[in-house]
């Protein structure tokens, strides 16, 4: 796709790109969703701590699948659907028999997993349909990256909000009936298959298929597409695995109700981290940036000066009040049986910065071509996960998780900050000096007026000089034209 043109009488106008507009397209039809996934929890969890515990160690294991489709291969997909003389159609084709042979080997290896832990008959049931319904999910997700490199994320949004609305249903009313879990679980079968019809259908309207994507040369083509998305794949296994193996070491020391605990805010923490990586990194910035590195660089290094700003701008106020206000959050979302999430909240909302600039800081690297030094990291991630898992978890099975989490984060976004500050200078000091500000006068505020007694007044006033700054950074942005519709 071509860049906009500058606008008439204004040689210097910026290119515009409508990130806004786009992510307020997929971030509705994604709180549509992530609203009735929370309720679907909250209600479970407020019925059941042991159900709720087993559904989250199901959930976690379909996880895997879900990112080693999804991070695995669709990132390669974004990157050759945006080539300029591709045949879009054979390449969807191919890419999607890719995911569903890996889903098929995800979900027998997630089957194999249950078995060896020896899980009770129930849960086992409750993973291997969650899990098939999520790999159901990974493979709907091809058809909508093709509808986003057409700039139609609106589609993609309306396609969802059903899906969500029939199957979380289908879930909350077999819940409220009192339902046995693995009926309650399919579910994610039937929101999937809805997920999967209606991509199809869109990418079937909006793409041309040649017809050839199965014959022999385009086999050959497919199995070289299989050789260079293999690099992703391990990288997604890595990042999946390092974000999910604190589970299981908890599952296996202290069992599902200290994994409701663990679950009831990390669901929480971790859903912030996935609304910003899943809608504006991955869906929208990241097609982007693999255009602009290629024919802007310019452009590329404007447009990642300003996603660091703004993301650092927006993590800081939402830690604060998630750390200040564990207490009353999760008392008032799960109720009075969740206390030891309360502390647990304040050592995990760290993981929100770290994963806000770490994903930004990968997603640069992939647009580069980078993925092999990711993959390094992430793999270097994993071994020191499960070695804070290994030696933390046993000893203190709360505290653990969440340090075995935190440390783990902290060092794979130091790492991928300081390898693009290194090559591309993402930072820029000086114009961090109103978010310096504004932290400081927030700490003054917040801490000056504490001896007041009166926790509300010390909380609101701290946010203040956010709210100051996050008008000032949008006038700016609007003045620039630096966000306004994709052409």
């Amino acid at each position: 796709m071509s860049h906009p043109p500058a606008s008439s009488g204004k040689s210097g106008a910026k290119p515009s790109y409508g990130i806004v507009s786009k992510f307020v397209q997929l971030a509705g039809a994604q709180w549509i969703h992530d609203g009735l996934h929370t309720f679907f929890l909250i209600y479970l969890a407020r019925l059941s701590t042991s159900d709720y515990g087993e559904f989250m160690v199901a959930f976690g294991l379909a996880s895997i699948i879900l990112f080693l489709g999804e991070f695995g291969l669709n990132q390669p997909l974004v990157s050759a659907l945006c080539k300029k003389y591709s045949h879009k159609g054979d390449i969807l084709a191919q890419y999607t028999l890719l995911k569903s042979i890996l889903l098929v080997a995800g979900w027998l290896g997630v089957v194999i997993f249950v078995f060896w832990q020896g899980y009770t008959p129930g849960l086992k049931n409750l993973v291997m349909v969650i899990s098939a319904g999520v790999g159901l999910e990974a493979i709907a997700s091809s058809f909508f990256v093709a509808i986003r490199v057409e700039g139609r994320q609106d589609l993609e949004g309306r396609i969802k909000v059903v899906a969500g609305i029939v199957g979380y249903g289908y879930a909350i009313a077999l819940l409220a009936l009192g339902a046995k879990p693995h009926w309650i679980a399919l579910f994610k079968i039937l929101e999937n298959c809805i997920n999967l019809m209606g991509g199809i259908w869109m990418a079937l309207k909006k793409t041309a298929f040649s017809g050839l994507a199965f014959k022999r040369k385009s086999l050959a083509r497919t199995w070289a597409t299989a050789k260079h998305g293999s690099v992703f794949v391990l990288m997604a296994l890595a990042a999946i695995l390092y974000n999910k193996a604190n589970l299981y070491f908890l599952q296996n020391q202290a069992g599902p109700l200290k994994v409701a605990q663990y679950s009831a805010t990390w669901e929480l923490v971790d859903g912030i981290s996935i609304l910003v990586s899943n809608l504006l990194l991955r869906s929208i910035l990241y097609p982007l940036f693999v255009r602009l590195w290629k024919n802007n660089r310019g452009e590329f290094d404007r447009l990642a000066h300003n996603s660091i700003r703004w993301l650092i701008g927006a993590s800081l106020p939402i830690m604060f009040v998630l750390f200040v206000e564990s207490d009353r959050i999760i008392g008032l979302v799960y109720g009075g049986a969740y206390f030891e999430a309360m502390w647990m909240q304040k050592w995990l909302v760290g993981t929100i910065i770290c994963a806000f600039l770490h994903n930004l800081a990968a997603y640069l690297m992939m647009s580069q071509g980078k993925e092999r030094l990711l993959l390094v990291i992430y793999i270097g991630g994993l071994a020191l996960n499960l070695l804070l898992c290994y030696t933390l978890i046993p000893t203190n099975p709360l505290l653990g998780v969440c340090l075995a989490m935190l440390c783990t984060k902290g060092a794979v976004a130091i790492t991928t900050v300081s390898y693009c500050q290194a090559t591309m200078r993402i930072f820029d000091v000086r114009s961090l000096w109103r978010l310096r500000l504004a932290s400081l006068c927030a700490a003054a505020l917040y801490f000056g007026t504490r001896p007041v007694g009166i926790r509300e007044i010390s909380e609101i006033l701290a946010l203040v000089p956010f709210v100051f700054l996050i008008r000032i950074w949008w006038k700016e942005l609007k003045a620039q034209k630096a966000i306004v519709g994709l052409r």
